[in-house]
């Protein structure tokens, strides 16, 4: 019967320990930089949408980093809250925007476009580098 035998180097061990131990923490900072990708997006891609953004980018905001309890995962939000000047809901003016209304307004998608999948991945990519060194 073949025996084979074999040490992984005491700084493998040590760095996968590591992050071992910083899983949540690394995970978070990972979505936190991607949503902050798609949050720049937003506020540029808001600008062709609407004639003033004024009320709108107060209302835009993203959430802390937070594990929900059904799943263990690990989630940032983006989105609108609050109330313009005029008592207006920001998010319905928001999502009358990029839907378009039922009395005619036609949809001027900003929100979906701001979503670009490279992007986010490279984000999320530079953090991973950042804790696990490569080759």
């Amino acid at each position: 019967m073949a025996k084979f035998q074999s040490e992984l180097p005491n700084e493998l061990i040590k760095e996968l320990e590591s992050i071992g131990n910083d899983t949540e923490k690394i995970f978070g900072e990972m979505t936190k930089a991607g949503a902050e990708v798609v949050y720049k997006n937003i506020k540029s891609n808001m600008s062709s949408a609407f004639k003033t953004t004024k009320s709108l980018d107060k209302g835009l905001k993203i959430t802390k980093v937070y594990k929900t309890p059904s799943d263990d995962g690990i989630n940032v939000h983006i989105g609108f809250y609050g109330y313009d000047e005029k008592g207006v809901p920001i998010p319905l003016k928001a999502m009358a925007r990029e839907y378009g209304t039922s009395r005619g307004e036609a949809k001027k998608p900003f929100l979906r476009k701001s979503f670009k999948k490279k992007e986010i991945e490279q984000a999320m990519k530079s953090v991973q580098d950042k804790y696990i060194k490569g080759d």
